[in-house]
């Protein structure tokens, strides 16, 4: 299933996709859930009557009436996510960025995954601006990523057992201030104000059953679904990231296994995969400048538009948007 979350008549909807049309899941004789986080709470019992909904829908046994598809109306799938969190799952993107810095692989990359906890509050949907305050221009950048929708709280999961916690997937595109971020990793903090002001998501959520022919076998010693997915990202309509999600050296399971270690894991947590290779221009820029040490660094500018595709998720499009604001965090730094 697709499942989107919309807006109609300035009223805000959960809705199934079915052939280009949405069916609103939230309203009405067929009103399933209130919104996704109601969803997700109701667990398979809400999945199944959503699949019974779409049958029907499908077979033409329902009044139900489909809404024409506007990409400008959809918002982000779980709009307000318990948590969200992002791993570091493919390793060509950890190991080029490190080699381009001039710095060996991290043996600890293949030993365990890990993740960080982003701004659950700073979601954003398929077609939204990213509104940039000017700190965020400083190398601003996209990051090419999927992403998973938890669909029943757990604790302590083993991976094995972690796909059966998994709601569905989406793409996800993880932007970054560069500078920000350089700035207070020197403190080894970890991503913070470089990270926590816009993660978009979108655009549906797409349960497992729409994407089984495109399962594929798992990496040897790793546990876990993996399938084969093209990632794609343009930047005003140049092509510059192109890889595949079965690419993840961590299985989304075993991420969900690391997640839930001690802490509930609950419906409606977003979780990244991390950067695919190719997948942001660090890693780009990087790579050109060692080729060539002319090569002058490009960076995402006011007014470009970001657009990203998985196959099988779908797409989504963005815009930079300059703030009216001229407040900095670098023009507060004490030079002590």
């Amino acid at each position: 299933m697709k499942i989107a979350t919309f807006n109609h008549n300035d009223s805000i909807e959960l809705g199934l996709l079915v052939n280009d049309k949405l069916y609103s899941i939230s309203n009405g004789s067929n009103a399933i859930a209130q919104d996704m986080n109601d969803f997700l709470q109701k667990g398979e019992d809400a999945m199944e009557k959503a699949r019974d909904l779409k049958k029907s829908i499908q077979d033409g046994n329902t009044d139900i009436e489909g809404i024409t598809l506007n990409d400008n109306d959809l918002l982000a799938p779980v709009p307000n996510p318990p948590s969200c969190k992002d791993a570091y799952a493919f390793r060509q993107h950890v190991a080029t960025a490190r080699r381009n810095r001039g710095v060996d692989m991290i043996p600890e990359f293949d030993q365990f995954p890990i993740f960080y906890f982003t701004n659950h509050n700073a979601i954003l949907g398929p077609s939204q601006d990213i509104l940039c305050m000017p700190d965020h221009m400083l190398r601003l950048d996209f990051e090419l990523e999927a992403a998973i929708v938890i669909g029943k709280k757990g604790r302590n999961i083993l991976a094995k057992d972690a796909d059966e916690y998994i709601a569905g997937y989406l793409i996800m595109n993880d932007m970054s201030a560069r500078g920000l971020q350089m700035e207070e990793m020197k403190l080894n903090l970890g991503p913070a104000k470089g990270k926590d002001f816009c993660t978009i998501i979108g655009p549906y959520l797409i349960t497992k059953d729409e994407l089984a022919d495109k399962k594929v076998e798992t990496k040897s010693s790793h546990v876990g679904d993996t399938y084969s997915l093209a990632m794609k990202c343009w930047v005003n309509g140049e092509l510059l990231s192109e890889g595949n999600m079965k690419d993840m050296n961590w299985t989304f399971a075993e991420i969900v296994e690391r997640c839930a270690y001690g802490a509930d894991v609950l419906p409606g947590d977003v979780i990244g995969s991390g950067t695919v290779g190719t997948g942001c221009l660090l890693e780009l820029n990087g790579t050109n400048k060692l080729n060539d040490p002319s090569y002058e660094p490009v960076w995402l500018k006011e007014g470009d538009v970001i657009e990203m595709e998985i196959e099988g998720l779908g797409r989504i499009k963005n815009k930079v948007v300059l703030e009216n604001s001229d407040h900095s965090l670098f023009a507060l730094k004490k030079n002590c």
